[in-house]
């Protein structure tokens, strides 16, 4: 059975660019565009890991992660932060909260492949 990725992130261009390669790799690729509708599809649907955007309009992705490792049923989720953001702070804040990678953006398909794969043990 594939593993479904849940991938958050304002641009859509983006969301396109992660699908595509992602699902040449065989994954269930899930998108949603905001940190709300990142907290409403997890609180319905399991995933095996979300690609969260850090900077975000209305919530941004770190605001996200610290809700989702508030609730119980969605804490255990593995996060990995997409980033345009050349902030260290907010990179190092995303790993202080648990999460288990980050990949800048624009994101290399070898990268994003390497990274997820790391997760999923398949590298």
């Amino acid at each position: 059975m594939a593993k479904k990725i849940l991938v958050v992130d304002d641009d859509v261009m983006n969301l396109r660019m992660a699908e595509f390669i992602l699902k040449k790799e065989d994954y269930e690729v899930c998108k949603v565009e905001s940190g709300m509708e990142c907290l409403l599809f997890l609180r319905d649907e399991p995933v095996d890991l979300v690609l969260l955007d850090i900077e975000m309009p209305i919530m941004s992705g770190l605001k996200t992660f610290e809700i989702i490792r508030e609730n119980e049923e969605m804490q255990n989720i593995p996060v990995i932060f997409l980033t345009a953001s050349v902030d260290s702070d907010n990179v190092m804040e995303a790993v202080k909260l648990g999460a288990v990678g980050y990949v800048t953006k624009p994101f290399l398909p070898e990268e994003l492949v390497k990274r997820v794969g790391a997760i999923f043990n398949e590298n």
